[in-house]
């Protein structure tokens, strides 16, 4: 066991957030509906539903919703984001990672929630993990073909796919995918995960990483919230860059993304 003394709660867009402990050291396996895996950074808590919403910039409720499901109008509906409802306020790295993509697609081109449930319920199934779009191998290796056929098994129209396979047989991905995969970096090889996020594009420093800052959108290690607050209150942003020796050029990124991220919300 670490003998690493407690970390007090920290202020994070006006809420107190209660860090969670270190799950880098080995840990026993965890039953997620059926599955017994190692809690792997897929599976590790590092939200609530406030955090991880901001975050994402779009409703608590709404995030709620994807990750539990339940009752409207006398009808309940499964969750999107988990295999079944765990009644759990806290969001995993991999519930994020997933949102994010599901979110996109929502939000730019309209699909309908229950297209995207019954297409990840499909890779869910057939690939036997809980969170199948933040695997490489589903984007980047031959199972790329299992996506094109859970988006036949799902219905979903061809204008929302992630992919297709043209005459050549080649699995080529469609622009919408494409652009949020090249938002991510995968750790390890082919069979790796997605590690982190960079939500501003790969040429920003910005990177949502849940190595550092337990997730929380940063540059270099600072939360870009923290340099925004900073500047919002009256810094320069010459002066913020040198308190935390920084690249000008970096803290412009940060409060670049934190005005993008004000006016997604």
């Amino acid at each position: 066991m670490s003998s690493k003394p407690p970390i007090a709660g920290r202020q994070q867009g006006g809420r107190t957030r209660t860090p969670q402990p270190d799950y880098r050291e080995p840990r026993a396996t965890l039953r997620h509906d059926g599955w017994m895996a190692n809690l792997t950074v897929l599976t590790r808590p590092l939200y609530d539903e406030s955090l991880a919403a901001d975050i994402l910039g779009m409703s608590p409720s709404t995030l709620h919703w994807w990750l539990e499901g339940g009752d409207r109008r006398g009808r309940m509906y499964d969750p999107v984001l988990r295999p079944s409802r765990t009644g759990s306020k806290e969001v995993t790295w991999g519930e994020l990672v997933e949102a994010r993509y599901l979110l996109a697609y929502r939000r730019n081109l309209g699909v309908k929630l229950g297209n995207l449930r019954a297409f990840i319920n499909v890779l869910r199934e057939e690939l036997g993990v809980p969170y199948p779009l933040a695997h490489a191998r589903r984007w980047v290796g031959p199972d790329r073909r299992l996506l094109v056929s859970a988006q036949f098994e799902a219905e979903l129209e061809p204008e929302l796919w992630a992919c297709y396979e043209p005459s050549s047989g080649l699995v080529l991905l469609t622009a919408p995918a494409q652009s949020s995969l090249e938002r991510v970096e995968f750790e390890g090889d082919a069979d790796g995960v997605i590690a982190r996020l960079r939500p501003a594009g790969t040429e920003s420093p910005v990177v949502i990483d849940p190595e550092i800052r337990f997730g929380s959108p940063s540059v270099r290690g600072i939360p870009t919230e923290t340099l925004d607050e900073m500047v919002r209150a009256g810094d320069s942003v010459e002066i913020v860059a040198s308190g935390y020796d920084l690249p000008l050029d970096d803290v412009i990124a940060a409060l670049d993304y934190e005005r993008l991220r004000r006016v997604a919300a």
